[in-house]
């Protein structure tokens, strides 16, 4: 009996199943998507990377058929099969009502942030957006950080935190720099951690200071510089995004860059296409510098 037979010769009760879902079969099931939403090119996208580093998993939730076996539920799924090209294990549902379409998907997907929640984290709303600035970060800094390209799955959040534990660490000190001076707290939070991953020889408690009061600071000092500019873009009185992460790390980089070269910086701009900046491996900070 084919897949397709198998589909309309079910008796008209609902029940469920679990079936290893070939691509072929996906593909097949998806001539049966006959009155559905739109399907979202970014979402199979995801599923199917999700799929293609190991991360699927077999819950309730998979592809529903109607009584008449109409494909009512689960497409982006079975696009995302398609896509990947692997067989995988889904629960299918048939016989569902039809006049049930109306509330399914209407629930709130879980988040980054409530599986962080769930394994025990603290500020786990700061740190998803940590996390996932991080690997943009670490895997495409030059990308724009926005759309399809930048999601990152619930799996490699936490992946990437069992990698980088020290992010945790890192997150205080980027909520205390965003207080200060309002960087976005993912960018500061980045900025910290690739920093002193980079140059574990590097006291950054000065730098911290410095941003956090500009106290006794001389014009010109990057970390004055910083702190101007990013009070600036909080008050509105730049024309630049004042939420921008990507943009904030950036400022953050080049003036960080100038303070360990003890070089004098009064302006951070940004210009088109411009690249994320390389953590220098110069430094001029002297001994004083480095316990102040």
């Amino acid at each position: 009996m084919s897949s397709q037979l198998a589909v309309t010769e079910r008796p008209h009760a609902m029940h469920m199943e679990v079936l290893h879902v070939s691509p072929e079969l996906a593909a097949e099931w998806l001539t049966r998507n006959t009155n559905n939403r739109p399907l979202s090119k970014g979402a199979v996208q995801q599923l199917a990377g999700q799929i293609q580093r190991g991360e699927w998993q077999l819950t309730h939730q998979g592809i529903a058929f109607d009584e008449d076996g109409v494909l009512i539920d689960g497409q982006h799924r079975l696009a995302a099969i398609a896509k990947a090209g692997i067989t995988v294990p889904l629960t299918v549902t048939y016989g569902v009502p039809r006049t049930s379409f109306t509330v399914m998907d209407t629930g709130r997907k879980r988040t980054g942030r409530d599986a962080l929640a769930l394994a025990g984290e603290a500020n786990a709303t700061h740190l998803a957006a940590a996390l996932r600035g991080l690997h943009l970060y670490l895997h495409a800094p030059d990308s724009t950080w926005s759309g399809g390209s930048s999601v990152t799955s619930n799996d490699q959040l936490l992946i990437m935190l069992e990698k980088h534990p020290g992010i945790r660490d890192a997150l205080q000190h980027g909520i205390a720099l965003n207080r200060a001076c309002r960087i976005t707290v993912t960018a500061a939070t980045i900025g910290w951690y690739v920093t002193a991953e980079a140059r574990p020889d590097i006291d950054q408690s000065s730098w911290k200071e410095g941003v956090v009061t500009g106290a006794r600071l001389e014009p010109g000092d990057p970390r004055l510089t910083l702190r101007n500019t990013m009070l600036s873009l909080a008050t509105g009185k730049s024309h630049r995004r004042r939420d921008d992460s990507r943009e904030h790390l950036l400022y953050y980089l080049k003036a960080w860059n100038a303070w360990v070269e003890g070089r004098s910086i009064k302006l951070l701009r940004r210009s088109p296409n411009e690249t994320m900046p390389r953590i220098s491996s110069r430094s001029s900070l002297t001994s004083a510098d480095n316990n102040a």
